[in-house]
């Protein structure tokens, strides 16, 4: 079945690159403690945005409909990231349709500090929020960040070195202070002053001087919920670039199924990683422009003991493309090129022979009723270097009580590694070494 989504579906929502949004609250949700460790490393909680424990939880849908959202979003957010790439003078194309992210962390902005609910978010780099005064902005429902109350809060000058390296800054001519200004593709925008701030991952881990975005003119249809955008991707003027030497350019998550009650986890600096043993596996990250995604080479993937190679013809299996798909944890599915999907789809329904039903909602390809795990042939990722076997949960989803569907999709657009295919998954990025490391782990333990 073609997947509309994949090609021209257009959704009128936007809420910012795909999406980091602050959603500002009250001290009823009191911040938690970082794990700290000896060396300066820490970790911190992460929360699914569809988790009980998520200030964006809706206790009124059921999983089944949380679920369908966040696949939903995958296509939304395939969408954008394509249309940044071919920007970039990348071999991709399609509309500009970004949508929320899905993992949350909680922050402390400025000081003194506003507790802030931020998603984080591996696929983007600028870090912005709005400000006092607000000329034109988009109605949130949450406290507005007013830089004059805080002490740390420093605007940048226009010789200042930030904003010539900065993407999307420029001097404003009437201030002489460092602008910026970023567009989207349904027609929002946020225009703003670069300043420096203290960021804190919880009160006793600090980050003084990084660079924000100040909003004091945005529209859209953001939400109320939101307040702006964070980035965690490898550009310059991401969180992680920002930390710079206190975590050597090393984190990690473990991420959980947003239908257990329980807590992922993002680690930070050399001993938060602890990705090492014998059941470790390692993949280079492509050296790739633009810088904000990590790119991996996938080469094939394996259904049972039969391997699919990326490229079926002998001759061009030596050509696979360097730094073919993201790894994106704000991605709910896996997308994959489509001559590489129906081989995989293909390959699952000759090992389960069981007849196929449609998906109620229209959205995945290839669905079982009442599939048992027993029946679910083990399934390879063969990235360069690094063959990671996945779980059952990594490959098939419950739709609803009766219904089991593959958690991978057609794209012919991009290929991305989502965030199902992570779940209880030490994930660890070692961006000194360009590596991306992965081991089976009992996350939320």
């Amino acid at each position: 079945m073609e997947n509309p989504l994949i090609t021209d579906y257009y959704f009128p929502s936007i809420t910012i690159l795909a999406i980091v949004s602050f959603l500002f609250i009250s001290h009823e949700f009191p911040i938690s403690e970082a794990t700290r460790n000896k060396d300066d490393s820490f970790s911190i909680d992460l929360f699914h945005r569809d988790s009980p424990k998520s200030p964006l939880y809706d206790h009124t849908l059921s999983y089944s409909r949380r679920l369908i959202n966040c696949l939903m979003r995958s296509f939304h957010r395939a969408h954008h990231i394509s249309h940044h790439l071919q920007k970039h003078n990348l071999s991709y194309s399609s509309a500009l349709i970004p949508d929320h992210g899905e993992y949350l962390l909680r922050i402390l902005l400025g000081t003194p500090p506003i507790e802030t609910w931020a998603i984080a978010d591996t696929g983007s780099d600028l870090i912005w929020t709005q400000c006092k005064p607000c000329i034109k902005c988009f109605k949130q429902k949450y406290q507005l960040f007013n830089p004059i109350k805080s002490s740390t809060f420093k605007k940048i000058s226009c010789n200042n070195g930030t904003c010539d390296t900065l993407e999307r800054s420029s001097c404003d001519p009437s201030t002489k202070r460092c602008s910026y200004s970023v567009s989207y593709g349904d027609g929002s925008y946020s225009n703003g002053e670069i300043a420096r701030e203290t960021v804190r991952l919880s009160p006793k881990v600090a980050f003084q001087n990084i660079t924000i975005g100040c909003a004091h003119q945005t529209r859209g249809t953001f939400g109320s919920s939101s307040s702006g955008v964070i980035g965690l991707g490898g550009g310059k003027s991401s969180l992680i670039s920002q930390m710079g030497s206190r975590i050597r350019g090393k984190f990690s998550y473990c991420l959980v199924d947003f239908s257990k009650n329980l807590t992922s986890r993002m680690n930070f600096g050399m001993s938060a990683i602890m990705v090492h043993g014998k059941d470790v596996v390692t993949t280079p990250i492509a050296t790739i422009q633009p810088s904000t995604f990590f790119f991996l080479t996938l080469e094939g993937i394996s259904v049972g003991k039969k391997r699919l190679d990326l490229l079926s013809n002998q001759e061009l299996k030596n050509s696979v493309q360097e730094g073919n798909t993201i790894i994106d944890s704000g991605t709910t599915l896996t997308l994959l090129p489509k001559e590489l999907y129906y081989n995989v789809k293909s390959e699952i329904q000759r090992n389960i022979k069981k007849s196929t039903i449609s998906d109620p909602e229209g959205v995945l390809d290839l669905c079982y009723p009442s599939l048992s795990e027993d029946k679910i042939p083990i399934i390879t990722m063969h990235f360069k270097g690094a063959d990671v076997e996945l779980n059952n949960a990594n490959t098939f989803v419950k739709i609803d009580e009766n219904v089991t569907c593959l958690a991978f999709a057609s794209s012919d657009s991009i290929s991305i590694y989502g965030n199902i295919a992570q779940i209880n998954f030490l994930v660890g990025y070692d961006l000194e070494k360009k590596t991306v490391s992965f081991k089976h782990t009992h996350c939320g333990a």
